[in-house]
C-alpha cells in the first residue's frame, strides 16, 4: 500500500442471484488509484463498470474483497457502519441526469439537500453561498438555482449532478459514463469543466466509460474491463502505442478517426467481432476466447493470470508468459 494510494480494490467480487442462475457482474478485479490521479475503467455494456461504480459508492455490498481508503478504512467490512465523512468524501455522478436529477424540485433544492442530511452550513445564508460556489465552479450562473431541472438541457442538466457532487468537498468522484447521453459539443464543455476542477482541487476520478477513444486525453491510467474483469492495465500513451491484449486491440480498432494518420496507428491484425457473453454462463478459461482471433488451446481451459510487461503495464492473456 503506497501512501498516495486514495483507493486500493483487492480481488473485488459482486454476484447478483437471480432465478437463472448467478450473475457475476464483477469477478475478482484488484487495482489502486493514485491521489489526483484520472483512472479510467473501460468496456462494453455488461462488462461490469458501472457495477464497480456502485460498489465503491456503497449502492451495492461487495460480494467479496477489500476496498481500502486511503490506507486504512475497509468500506466493504464497514459498509453498515460507514461514516458521515467517508460519504462525503466519495461522490457519483451518474450516466443520465435526466433520471438522477428529481424533476419535481427546484437545482437550489436538489444541491442543498446533501447538505442538510450531513448538517453542513447552520443557516440557510451559508447553504446557499455554498450553492452558489459550485454553479459558479461549473459554469452556470446562480440564475439556475430557481429553475427545475425539466427546464434545462441535457448538458446543463449534468453540470447539476457534478455540482451536486461538488457540494460536500469530496476526495474521491465516481464518473459512470458522465457525457454518453450528451451531444458531442457538450460533452466536450462537460469533459473541460471536470478537468478545471480536478486541477484546481487535486480530486480524484474514477471514469467509467465504453469509448475508448475519451479516455485518451483525460485519464492517467486506463484498465480495460471484458465480463467481470480487468484483461489490461497501462498508462494512457502507453495503451495507444503499445496494446497487447486482443480484446484492447478490438476496442482500439473499432475507434472513430478523422484523418488518414489516426487509421494507420489503429491495430489491422484485428476486428471486433461477436458479443460479449452472458455473465450468468461464464466460459471456462478465458472468458474472451470465443471471439479472440488469437485463440490458442489453453485458453479454453485455463483463466490467465496478470503478466507485467513493463513498470506499470500488466496483461492478462495466455500470450504473454511470465
Amino acid at each position: 500500500m503506497k501512501t498516495d494510494d486514495v483507493l486500493t480494490v483487492d480481488c473485488l467480487k459482486k454476484y447478483f442471484i437471480i432465478p437463472q442462475g448467478t450473475v457475476k457482474a464483477v469477478n475478482g478485479i484488484s487495482f489502486f488509484v493514485k491521489r489526483g490521479e484520472t483512472f479510467g475503467i473501460v468496456g462494453e455494456s455488461g462488462s461490469g463498470k458501472s457495477t464497480v461504480a456502485y460498489v465503491l459508492s456503497g449502492i451495492y455490498r461487495a460480494t467479496e474483497g477489500n476496498i481500502i481508503y486511503k490506507g486504512k478504512y475497509d468500506i466493504n467490512k464497514n459498509f453498515k457502519k460507514r461514516s458521515s465523512k467517508l460519504k462525503r468524501d466519495i461522490q457519483i455522478v451518474f450516466q443520465n441526469p435526466g433520471s438522477s436529477l428529481n424533476p419535481s424540485k427546484r437545482i437550489k433544492e436538489i444541491l442543498e439537500n446533501p447538505l442538510k442530511c450531513h448538517n453542513i452550513g447552520k443557516k440557510k445564508n451559508d447553504r446557499e453561498e455554498k450553492i452558489v460556489e459550485v454553479l459558479e465552479m461549473v459554469g452556470l450562473s446562480t440564475g439556475y438555482m430557481y429553475k427545475y431541472p425539466w427546464m434545462i438541457g441535457g448538458g446543463e442538466k449534468q453540470l447539476v449532478a457534478i455540482a451536486r457532487a461538488l457540494i460536500l468537498d469530496p476526495s474521491l468522484i465516481l464518473l459512470d459514463e458522465p457525457t454518453s447521453s450528451l451531444d458531442v459539443s457538450v460533452q466536450a464543455k462537460v469533459i473541460n469543466c471536470l478537468i478545471q476542477i480536478q486541477k484546481k482541487f487535486n480530486l480524484t476520478y474514477i471514469f467509467i466509460t465504453h469509448d475508448l477513444s475519451l479516455m485518451r486525453n483525460v485519464a492517467s491510467r486506463i484498465a480495460i474491463m471484458y465480463l467481470g474483469k480487468i484483461c489490461e492495465v497501462a498508462q494512457s500513451s502507453e495503451f495507444f502505442d503499445n496494446p497487447l491484449h486482443p480484446y484492447t486491440r478490438m476496442l482500439i480498432s473499432s475507434v472513430m478517426v478523422v484523418s488518414e494518420e489516426e487509421e494507420k496507428l489503429k491495430p489491422k491484425d484485428i476486428t471486433s467481432i461477436g458479443e460479449i457473453p452472458s455473465p450468468i454462463n461464464v466460459p471456462l478459461g478465458c472468458g474472451f476466447y470465443s471471439r479472440c482471433p488469437k485463440i490458442i488451446e489453453i485458453c479454453k481451459r485455463e483463466d490467465p493470470s496478470f503478466v507485467e510487461i513493463k513498470k506499470g503495464h500488466i496483461v492478462r492473456c495466455h500470450l504473454f508468459k511470465k
